[in-house]
């Protein structure tokens, strides 16, 4: 597993990437074992990077089938939904099983630990990932950055709304 360098990345004071910033590239397996690369969507899809703490957790377990619920919309928005936490892969596999199945990537961040949330500036100092949403456009440019409240099911209005400005 690779983790792809953070050419010209530009953070804040907090380390997060804001919206205008080059997004860090990575490939992480997915809940099948399959590498996933941020890059291979550029020029096909806009991404939505969906951090979040953990698998099996009550929050994330409502969380993750939602953005399932909306697959049509993320299609209809030329958007690749990428579900991101610092857990293994086989326990994303488990995982997806428990919530009923899932249409997107879980990509796993668990070797360097954390190591793509910390590119993110979304890893908290327990070693667990914030729950955000990151939207990237097509051309890899990060354009909306989210980080929602740990204990609480964000909304994902904002992401589509940003999805909605970059236009086709």
């Amino acid at each position: 597993m690779s983790h792809g360098s953070a050419m010209n990345e530009t953070k804040t004071e907090t380390g997060r990437l804001r919206a205008g910033d080059r997004a860090p590239d990575f490939t992480l397996q997915d809940q099948t074992g399959k590498p996933v690369t941020l890059s291979s969507f550029q020029g096909k899809k806009n991404v939505v990077l969906v951090f979040y703490p953990e698998s099996f957790t009550s929050i994330c377990s409502v969380q993750m089938p939602g953005y399932n619920q909306d697959h049509q919309r993320w299609e209809d928005l030329e958007a690749q939904v990428l579900g991101i936490s610092v857990d293994s892969a086989p326990v994303h596999k488990a995982f997806a099983e428990y919530i009923g199945g899932i249409d997107f990537p879980l990509l796993a961040d668990f070797y360097p630990h954390g190591a793509v949330a910390e590119a993110y500036g979304v890893l908290r100092a327990n070693g667990v990932a914030e729950r955000a949403t990151i939207v990237i456009d097509k051309q890899g440019i990060v354009r909306h950055v989210e980080v929602h409240p740990i204990g609480g099911v964000p909304d994902r209005t904002p992401a589509i709304e940003a999805l909605r400005a970059l236009g086709r």
